[in-house]
């Protein structure tokens, strides 16, 4: 059989679609190719109407199509009227300048994009040929597509596959759409599909493979295993559901996990994570001398009922919804209303109210924004002197669903579901948000005027009236539908926030969420264990939303208690959670862990003495009052929703303010530790052992301390001991999770 130039085999020049409307069809007679179906297709498959071509919003050389294709209307229009004469030529179909750069035979940026033997051009030609004919009625539109294979496993050396995509439409008719499909991979490295669907093993690991047709992205999980057929699973203990969802994986790619982690490192850990500080030494003793089997659990659940607990989510929270103090009375954050917000929150957690609850409140939130602390979702998490229903919405969408639904107010998502009706649909719920001036000109008041206009669709400017996403039916009219979009987003039911809680849960406690980034959630990112992310958002959905309840889950699993020394399988693994992986601490646990060893204090401006950095938000910020070590350290300057604001990478800035800077030794000298402990007549062993104690909780190897102590001078000892504990402060073991 004769082949195109795409390697696909030659077609009959009868329109794709004149198989589906085959009842249509008289003897001897065709249907003309379907704009919509036929013509709209190939303008995709070729990158037509990308973002770096003719779909950008200036388009290309002077014309510009929507981008991938989302209002054939309009495209219809450029491309046939728009220029009369220009780009179709109806005397001469093979004239056509549409014709013509595609195939390269006059000069086009974009170069040759089909040849004149192909299947494409001929559909084109045919069309141009019929009058260049629109859709004279509603034609069947995709509804969903699959590719399959729905999951490949190659060995280290296996062959290529080849996939298949399948388009269903409205009408129940299926299409095979592979050669009008586009494709890419998560993961080259791994696999990697050419343009023609292909899929190749390229090294050990596992990605997905992604096909793209109309607007719609469907992915399969490709997997490498490595070389070598001895690999004999090592059916280690599974403490919990967590465990037996992570070993699924492993087993299938090949991984055994580390071993369990000593009770030194344990200790550190769940203190670290639960506490927002490491142990003191009282603490490191007391847990060292229990040789109980259950201590580590009995531990998890002391930590999971602490203030400290409460102190360390509210924080996160709190840095998640921008509680900011900016004494700027037209951007509503006084702050007299940061303190009610941040107060609010920090009550949740010490109650430890449902996250279902500490969400549907704040959405809910009617009131003065000095007096009721839900009501200033509304004013900080869009950070503006006029509340914007599109800008709210979008960060609305980031945070609590994980969705970055602002892909779609010009366009349908690229890479995901959402369609521009969704976008404005949703924008809706917000439309009528007002905050009004209250009593005093820091107060503002927030409420929503039911009998506003929902959003207007920019193509078109049709009311859209108030959806959630993904539903079918529109929200109730003449209420206020914020609880309608309440009672939806926390519902048990709903799976897209119980899985965007759960994965931002497990990403505070592994460094990196199931899915990563944690706050874009879509088809063409999907988690790296997708049987774990599901039974940990079934879990949180039917505790009720109890965060102790999945944290406690979480940390008593063998998983997190992992060792983070690797072995042959898992050496390049930091997907699949087989190890632990090392976490550079926050900048304000870090901070609060340096206070806590040395026993010192630091003072944050505008705040009591007393108080921790984990507690510490930002005041006055517009006149700088900030504090210079958190801020090195990464911690988020709370300017945009996004959770690349907290930086955890480390960098030269911060290795050069620990070992000059003055925080880590003039908390040293203030904490006066080494001056004690020499008081008390201590050996200088012991000396050392309790500093290492304090700064890395454990005790120092025997070679350690011997080298060390020759460090010590004879006529200043407490300046030399100083030293170590400055030095152990400074240590990258000192500022990482292990």
């Amino acid at each position: 059989m004769q082949t195109t130039a795409l390697g696909t085999p030659m077609r009959p020049s009868i329109p794709f679609l004149a198989i589906l409307l085959a009842a249509d069809l008289t003897a001897g007679t065709t249907q003309p190719p379907s704009f919509r179906n036929d013509i709209m297709p190939i303008l995709f498959r070729g990158g037509c109407n990308s973002g770096t071509c003719h779909g950008s919003s200036r388009g290309k050389d002077g014309f510009i199509l929507s981008l991938f294709g989302f209002d054939p209307k309009g495209d219809y229009y450029r491309i046939t009227q728009e220029l009369p004469g220009r780009r179709i030529n109806i005397a001469a179909p093979e004239k056509s300048l549409l014709l013509l750069k595609a195939t390269g035979q006059v000069t086009h940026t974009g170069g040759e994009v089909f040849k004149q033997d192909s299947d494409y051009y001929r559909t084109l030609l045919d069309w141009v040929s019929a009058g260049v004919p629109d859709d004279a009625e509603k034609v069947p539109f995709p509804v969903e597509i699959q590719l399959e294979p729905n999951n490949f496993v190659f060995s280290s050396n296996g062959k290529p596959v080849q996939s298949k995509v399948t388009a269903r439409y409205s009408d129940g008719q299926t299409r095979d759409v592979t050669h009008l499909a586009r494709f890419f991979s998560n993961n080259p490295d791994s696999s990697k599909i050419d343009k023609y669907g292909l899929v190749t093993p390229t090294g050990r690991g596992d990605t997905s493979v992604f096909a793209q047709f109309n607007r719609f992205t469907v992915g399969s999980e490709a997997i490498v295993l490595p070389g070598g057929s001895d690999f004999k699973w090592s059916h280690p203990a599974a403490k919990n559901y967590i465990d037996e969802a992570v070993y699924g994986r492993l087993e299938k790619l090949h991984i055994q996990p580390s071993g369990i982690c000593d009770d030194e490192t344990f200790l550190r850990r769940a203190y670290l994570d639960l506490a927002g500080h490491q142990p003191t030494i009282s603490e490191y003793r007391k847990f060292m001398a229990d040789h109980s089997d259950g201590k580590r659990t009995k531990l998890i659940k002391e930590l999971i009922a602490s203030k400290d607990f409460a102190e360390v989510w509210a924080a996160i929270w709190a840095e998640a919804l921008r509680v900011i103090g900016g004494n700027y009375t037209p951007l509503a954050t006084d702050v007299k209303a940061a303190d009610a917000y941040y107060r609010w929150i920090r009550q949740s957690f010490l109650e430890n109210r449902p996250l279902s609850e500490f969400v549907s409140e704040q959405i809910t939130a009617t009131g003065s924004n000095l007096t009721y602390g839900p009501a200033n979702l509304y004013t900080m998490l869009v950070n503006s002197p006029k509340f914007t229903p599109k800008a709210f919405a979008a960060d609305f969408s980031q945070l609590f669903l994980g969705i970055q639904i602002q892909c779609a107010e010009c366009h349908n998502h690229p890479f995901d579901r959402w369609t521009m009706n969704d976008y404005y649909q949703f924008v809706s719920f917000f439309t009528g948000i007002e905050r009004r001036l209250g009593a005093e000109p820091r107060e503002f008041f927030i409420y929503n005027e039911i009998q506003a206009r929902p959003a207007l669709h920019k193509v078109d400017n049709r009311p859209m009236p108030a959806r959630v996403l993904g539903g079918e039916e529109d929200a109730p009219k003449d209420t206020d539908q914020r609880e309608a979009l309440a009672h939806w987003l926390t519902a048990k039911d709903n799976r897209i926030f119980a899985r965007n809680m759960a994965n931002r849960i497990w990403a505070r406690f592994f460094a990196r969420g199931l899915v990563e980034p944690v706050d874009d959630m879509r088809i063409s990112n999907p988690p790296t264990n997708g049987p774990l992310l599901d039974a940990l958002a079934e879990r949180l959905a039917s505790s009720h939303y109890d965060l102790r309840n999945l944290v406690g889950d979480i940390c008593n699993s063998y998983t997190y208690q992992r060792a983070a020394t690797p072995n042959e399988t898992n050496v390049l693994d930091s997907r699949q959670f087989s190890r632990a992986q090392l976490r550079r601490l926050r900048a304000d646990i870090l901070l609060d862990s340096i206070i806590v060893a040395t026993e010192s204090e630091r003072n944050f401006k505008d705040f009591p003495p007393g108080t921790r950095a984990i507690e510490f938000y930002p005041r006055n910020v517009y006149e700088g009052a900030v504090d210079p070590f958190l801020t090195t350290f990464g911690r988020s300057p709370r300017k945009s929703i996004c959770s690349c604001e907290t930086r955890m990478e480390p960098n030269l800035s911060q290795v050069l303010h620990l070992m000059v800077g003055d925080t880590v030794r003039e908390a040293v000298r203030k904490g006066g530790i080494v001056e004690k402990l020499i008081k008390e007549g201590k050996s200088g062993v012991a000396i050392v052992e309790e500093l290492f104690i304090r700064a890395l909780t454990r005790k120092p190897t025997a070679e350690e301390v011997a080298g060390l102590l020759r460090l010590i001078p004879e006529k200043n000892p407490e300046l030399g001991y100083q030293d170590i504990f400055c030095a152990l402060l400074q240590s990258t073991e000192f500022a990482f999770n292990h």
